[in-house]
């Protein structure tokens, strides 16, 4: 199967954040490959947007990668422990990206549930697999993805998304944590099946 194009991700962020619903994000680990279907997305545009790091377009150097071209991956910490996966879209010079806030495992299971939890996956209990990668800090754990990832190129051989297949309708609500940004807080920019 073939990696989505730049194209892809070279469009308004809003619909990238819906189209990005059922895809498959693909982390090649030690040799293997760790798959999962994007289940969950947020909207973040810097020219608009008070939750996005970048607001009028703000360049710090945590920033600088959401000017890149679309398809960069933008990984950045909070909390000073959780790693979250943002992949860029729109224009370069554009900062703007979608959060990657839920995933489906599909392949990799086993090392997934070692890299998230140190367990094998027969070991996991119900309310691990449920709650395995469903926020951003989460699936990066479990896909063993840190800060070296920032910049990466989603067209490489890493980090990519290949063509998925969407079950289930589009929800959309607003966001989460970001009550710092005021009214955009409320905007209805999160994304899920």
């Amino acid at each position: 199967m073939n990696k989505l194009p730049r194209e892809f991700y070279n469009r308004d962020t809003l619909i990238v954040a819906q189209a990005l619903l059922g895809q498959r994000l693909v982390r090649e680990f030690e040799g293997r490959r760790l798959v999962c279907r994007i289940t969950e997305t947020e909207a973040y545009i810097g020219r608009r947007d008070r939750a996005c790091h970048a607001y009028q377009y703000k360049r710090t150097p945590r920033t600088q990668t959401l000017f890149a071209r679309p398809g960069t991956a933008y990984v950045y910490m909070i909390y000073g422990m959780y790693h979250c996966l943002n992949l860029v879209t729109e224009p370069e010079g554009e900062p703007a990206a979608v959060l990657l806030r839920g995933l489906e495992p599909e392949e990799g299971l086993e090392e997934m549930a070692r890299l998230r939890y140190g367990l094998p996956l027969r070991e996991l209990t119900a309310a691990q697999r449920k709650n395995w990668m469903n926020g951003p800090g989460k699936l990066c754990k479990a896909l063993s993805l840190d800060r070296s990832f920032d910049g990466e190129d989603l067209l490489g051989d890493a980090l990519y998304i290949l063509p998925g297949e969407r079950r289930g309708a589009i929800h959309s609500g607003p966001r989460v944590g970001v009550d710092y940004a005021g009214e955009d807080a409320l905007l209805p920019w999160r994304f899920w099946l």
